[in-house]
């Protein structure tokens, strides 16, 4: 039951717990359960690019991505890695394991860097919380301190998430992310696994949510289901 609708294997320590502590358990490095950081850590960025860019309700039309995988040993996805997506509105996003953990928006006036600060949702974070313990920077500090005016775009502030989330159930409120922006967010990290996996330049069809002209590529986008688990399986 634990394996779900993966392919049944024995059980291994290594492949389910950390060796110290519980902040990075091993089934986090394992292809059947996750895909590593770029979807461990990924959407929540990602999230936050789309939300800069206007591009909650697609994806890109282009990724291309290069990794180091494990070579030998239990884990088998990637390590390191640079990313770059490609939009159709001309934004072009880069991303890697190695860039400081946050967001920076490039734009014509300067520059802007948005960060978590020094929260933290675990001991298991990127980073620690000296390393982040910056918010916000900007190329010019003149415009962190810039009035956003009446005629310019103003997003949707939460105080609380968790007080949004009830009061969306309760229909109090709309919710932060609802469920396509979630989608959106996380399948534009499981595309750039892909794109790792493949080492090639795919494109993208953010309104079929298939690949162009790649058979081998599409083919990633699903696997086997092992019964009587997964979503192929389900009642209605």
């Amino acid at each position: 039951m634990w394996l779900g609708s993966t392919p049944f294997v024995p059980y291994t320590e290594i492949g389910v717990h950390p060796q110290k502590g519980y902040g990075r358990p091993g089934w986090l490095r394992l292809e059947q359960y996750g895909a590593g950081m770029i979807t461990g850590w990924g959407q929540h960025h990602y999230d936050s690019a789309a939300w800069g860019m206007n591009t909650e309700l697609t994806g890109p039309i282009s990724i291309q991505a290069t990794a180091e995988f494990p070579r030998s040993g239990l884990w088998n996805v990637h390590g390191d890695f640079m990313a770059k997506a490609e939009y159709a509105n001309g934004i072009t996003v880069y991303t890697s394991g190695g860039f400081p953990n946050g967001i920076r928006y490039e734009g014509t006036e300067g520059w802007i860097w948005v960060s978590r600060g020094d929260y933290q949702a675990s001991a298991s974070d990127p980073v620690s919380r000296q390393q982040s313990a910056k918010a916000l920077d900007a190329s010019d500090p003149k415009i962190l301190t810039s009035v956003i005016g009446d005629n310019e775009i103003k997003l949707q502030v939460s105080k609380e998430h968790h007080l949004n989330w009830l009061q969306s159930i309760l229909g109090q409120a709309k919710p932060l992310s609802p469920v396509e922006i979630g989608h959106r967010a996380c399948s534009i990290c499981l595309i750039t696994h892909i794109a790792m996996k493949v080492e090639r330049k795919l494109y993208w069809d953010p309104a079929t949510e298939r690949f162009k002209n790649d058979a081998e590529a599409n083919q990633l986008l699903s696997r086997s289901q092992r019964k009587p688990y997964g979503t192929n399986y389900v009642k209605a």
